[in-house]
């Protein structure tokens, strides 16, 4: 992988985040993958000439919970559709008193866990390990906090995602051993989304909207989903204008990811490759096709 990238910037995110001022040449392509089929159609749009990809996580509609997510399938659907650089915007419950509702949080860490869902690209013949020990791009973290402070937003630079598996909301013991962990903010979609964005070498940055705070808070003992819907409408449009914002931060044409996301699977897989699954290799085509070839 040598030369400059032409970044192109893919937005997960609610199915209103995409509905921004100045998208131009909007539409929606279908994407189909060997994983399944993803949450939703693409839409493919410019924004301040940078190319964009929008996937809404749960369909229009919000039609599909945590867990039945093709977390796969998105993931593959976005390098298919040629993105270098992921954002993922995620509405989350706050597990501390000084990140209340409204306030966006870019994450740095995460806790899985999920248990209900395919974890890997990589299995039964060909298997790969990839390091996520730092799971989140620091260009795209930095990128995302200038824009944010630009605009004025109220957010923190780090903190750890807490990812359960839903789709209930915590039990108070729950939310106060994540409180214990350390954990800033506790969600439900954002694993495996991240170790996946990892394995197809996509340089991904979670930058989470605090909905609620989690049932710990003695002012909010029961999380309504009235009141989660409330303030996600609100924080849509901050998002809407955050991704406005990043937009062209991050696409201008750019030599390598300093951090290594996307070469995470230079020396990933262990399998010989005489003992490699042809079926297993040829639905890996978009992921890992550049250390496959």
């Amino acid at each position: 992988m040598t030369g400059q990238i032409t970044p192109v910037i893919g937005i997960i995110g609610g199915s209103g985040i995409y509905d921004i001022d100045g998208l131009r040449d909007k539409a929606w392509h279908h994407v189909s993958t060997p994983w399944g089929e993803p949450s939703d159609a693409l839409l493919e749009g410019t924004l301040d000439d940078v190319r964009c990809v929008f996937l809404p996580r749960h369909g229009r509609g919000h039609r599909l919970s945590p867990s039945h997510l093709n977390y796969r399938a998105n993931i593959d659907a976005l390098k298919r559709a040629g993105c270098t650089d992921v954002l993922s915007l995620s509405a989350v419950g706050s597990l501390k008193a000084e990140l209340p509702p409204g306030h966006f949080v870019i994450v740095d860490q995460f806790i899985d866990r999920s248990f209900a869902r395919e974890k890997s690209f990589f299995g039964d013949g060909c298997v790969a390990h990839v390091s996520v020990a730092h799971p989140v791009c620091p260009r795209i973290g930095d990128a995302a906090e200038q824009a944010a402070r630009g605009l004025g937003l109220p957010v923190t630079r780090g903190g750890t995602y807490l990812v359960m598996e839903g789709p209930q909301f915590s039990t108070k013991a729950e939310s106060e051993l994540y409180r214990a962990w350390g954990c800033s903010v506790i969600g439900m979609t954002n694993m495996p989304e991240a170790k996946l964005a990892r394995e197809a070498e996509l340089c991904y940055a979670t930058v989470a909207m605090v909905t609620d705070f989690d049932c710990w808070h003695p002012d909010h003992d029961a999380v309504t989903v009235e009141a989660v819907v409330r303030v996600m409408t609100e924080n849509a449009e901050r998002a809407r204008a955050l991704v406005k914002a990043v937009v062209p931060l991050l696409g201008a044409p750019r030599e390598l990811c300093p951090a290594g996301c996307d070469r995470a699977l230079e020396y990933a897989i262990i399998t010989a490759p005489e003992q490699r699954n042809p079926e297993l290799m040829s639905k890996l085509d978009a992921v890992a096709g550049r250390v496959l070839a």
